[in-house]
């Protein structure tokens, strides 16, 4: 990459925090103010920078556009596919990617397990929200009024005898994982099965899917599964940028 055009791309990373003066752009990436003047001639010239009535610069529109236009192309499951692989690939069992579809989860991507013992599950079909681990995060990092509507009135339907049925069981889940930012499924969807979940958020920070590990009981106890969430984090985490958040 040219120098001139790695300090530029430089300049927009610095004032995608804010506006900035030509002396603090040039004070913060050591570039004397000539050069900076320079090159912000040309970004406003493009309208890629806007000059205020302050004489500072600010991001001009036509990065809004990019932005925009980058945002709309994305599509969750492609920008989750190399990340899920890659969890996969370490630690061997099924990973799943899910979206809320009506008031189910949907399965968009999975990974599947390298153990003889597989999950039924399939890319397409529809679970629980109250009874998977995917499901329950979606809920937790939804707006209050979402998730009433989605779940509706409670008890709900007993998938095992794990199944947190009431509201008021579920809401106690829906807390803690709101709190820790992963949740878990002690065999509330399939009696074998448990597994762990994380929510992926998009660039307005609204959650819009999740991703999950799920393995069986007689291949992993709980405090083994548990051994998996930083590595389920730094995945979730993975994908939500790929798809333009950035963390608080």
């Amino acid at each position: 990459m040219s120098g001139s055009v790695e300090r530029a791309l430089h300049i927009l990373v610095e004032l995608a925090g804010g506006p900035a003066s030509i002396s603090e752009l040039g004070r913060r990436l050591d570039v004397h103010r000539t050069t900076s003047l320079r090159l912000l001639r040309t970004l406003e010239e493009e309208r890629f920078v806007r000059r205020t009535e302050d004489g500072n610069y600010r991001l001009g529109p036509r990065m809004a556009m990019l932005a925009h236009a980058a945002l709309e192309g994305l599509d969750v499951r492609a920008a989750a596919a190399g990340h899920l692989r890659t969890l996969g690939d370490k630690h061997g069992h099924t990973v799943h990617l899910a979206a809320i579809e009506d008031r189910s989860v949907i399965y968009l991507d999975k990974v599947e397990s390298r153990h003889a013992i597989r999950m039924y599950s399939r890319i397409g079909a529809t679970a629980p929200l109250h009874a998977t681990g995917v499901g329950k995060v979606l809920l937790a990092f939804s707006p209050t009024a979402e998730r009433d509507r989605l779940l509706g009135d409670s008890p709900f339907q007993h998938c095992t005898p794990n199944t947190r049925a009431t509201r008021e069981d579920l809401d106690r889940d829906l807390a803690l994982a709101a709190e820790r930012g992963w949740t878990v499924d002690d065999a509330e969807h399939e009696e074998f099965i448990h597994c762990i979940a994380a929510p992926v958020f998009d660039a307005s920070g609204h959650v819009t899917a999740a991703v999950s590990i799920s393995v069986p009981r007689m291949v992993l106890n709980h405090d083994e599964l548990l051994d998996m969430v930083p590595d389920l984090l730094t995945t979730a985490d993975a994908v939500s940028e790929e798809l333009g958040w950035v963390r608080p």
